[in-house]
């Protein structure tokens, strides 16, 4: 099927979810209700002090909040002081359609995680047990246990919602992962509320670059090859040849990263060399990262918040992460070496002959998608 009959297709599913979610109520179910108090508590690390909502903030789009971090390393400190992740934090919103992570021809698809670990197989739902992993991650809320989780949770305040919801005692940890995932799902974290949301209702006029862009996008720059409506992302891996984040604090990690300064991240590939696949399948995804989704890739709380992106944070600017997708490939360019030259797209990036303008028309339109547009009356 043609790219542009997708896109069309694309949104007018975007259309009826906008149409659904403004006819719903916006009061949270019970499990939501938990899967909230759940994210937001900062007692369930240890130490206590880290919430999930700790590196998912919701004024930038579910994603890393602090501006300093983000433009340096872009990786957030864990529970305990000193021990970082190494990757950005990705988003928490629009990730609910991701399918188990299965190979569909040649391409896997699915899963959560930058590198898709939280593949489904288990829960029959990535994005529960993508839920369930930060809180036993030494790197991240360090529990040791789900069993000193689930005591936390027990004598919390919002116990006796928690005994509403999860009534079985064997699955008391699953049942925090499927609430988690609930409140991710929910309309207060996936609104469909952006400007591009309004224009497809008629409730909105883009501008003439905004339109231009959507074109680009949809058109000469490939975007919406990987990016596709209502959640812009296909939930595939890809290689974009992304330099390596000198800044990230994961190479001077002491204890958990024993490769030091040569440590690589494999994304994909990696996990599933780690999941016991054959060389054959584990090299054709190596360096390939999950497709982020673009709504709210531009959330901001002000102006001048600086942002991260790609699965390091290289790129400090959807200004800057445009033009790499340009010109990477541009004799002279002057772009860093890959982290890995494995498996690189080439065929739909690098060197698109785009002008600088098309270059900031596309910026224009992805401005479009953070949620939380207010139409002119």
């Amino acid at each position: 099927m043609h790219r542009k009959t997708i896109f069309a297709l694309a949104a007018a599913a975007i259309l009826l979810l906008v149409v659904a979610g403004a006819s719903a109520q916006a009061t949270l179910s019970s499990k939501e209700q938990l899967g909230k108090n759940l994210f937001f508590d900062s007692n369930l690390s240890d130490p206590s002090g880290l919430a999930c909502a700790g590196c998912h903030g919701a004024e930038v789009g579910y994603t890393g909040q602090d501006a300093a971090i983000n433009a340096a390393g872009a990786v957030y400190e864990g529970a305990v002081t000193g021990r970082f992740g190494n990757r950005k934090p990705p988003s928490a919103a629009y990730a609910g359609d991701s399918p188990i992570l299965h190979l569909e021809g040649t391409t896997w698809m699915g899963g959560m995680f930058w590198d898709g670990r939280a593949t489904g197989w288990t829960l029959g739902d990535p994005l529960a047990e993508q839920a369930q992993g930060p809180f036993l991650n030494p790197l991240e809320q360090n529990n040791d246990s789900a069993q000193v989780v689930i005591n936390k949770v027990l004598a919390s305040n919002y116990s006796v919602l928690f005994g509403q919801v999860c009534t079985d005692s064997n699955t008391y940890y699953e049942c925090i992962g499927r609430s988690i995932a609930a409140y991710e799902r929910s309309k207060e974290v996936n609104p469909f509320s952006s400007k591009f949301d309004y224009w497809l209702k008629g409730q909105a006029k883009l501008t003439s670059q905004e339109q231009n862009g959507l074109e680009l996008f949809n058109g000469k720059a490939n975007c919406a090859n990987c990016h596709v409506p209502p959640n812009f992302t296909d939930f595939t891996y890809d290689n974009l040849g992304v330099p390596r984040n000198p800044s990230n604090p994961f190479y001077t990690e002491p204890i958990y990263n024993p490769a030091g300064a040569d440590w690589v991240d494999t994304g994909l590939g990696g996990f599933l060399k780690a999941a016991g696949y054959s060389k054959k399948l584990y090299t054709a995804g190596w360096g390939k990262h999950k497709v982020p989704t673009l709504r709210n890739v531009d959330k901001r709380p002000y102006p001048g918040f600086v942002k991260a992106y790609s699965h390091n944070g290289y790129f400090k600017s959807l200004e800057e992460i445009v033009h790499f997708y340009n010109t990477r490939d541009v004799p002279g360019a002057g772009w860093p070496l890959p982290e890995v030259a494995d498996n690189i797209n080439t065929v739909e990036m690098g060197n698109l002959g785009l002008s600088v303008g098309d270059e900031l028309d596309i910026v224009a339109f992805l401005s479009t998608l953070s949620d939380g547009y207010m139409p002119k009356k």
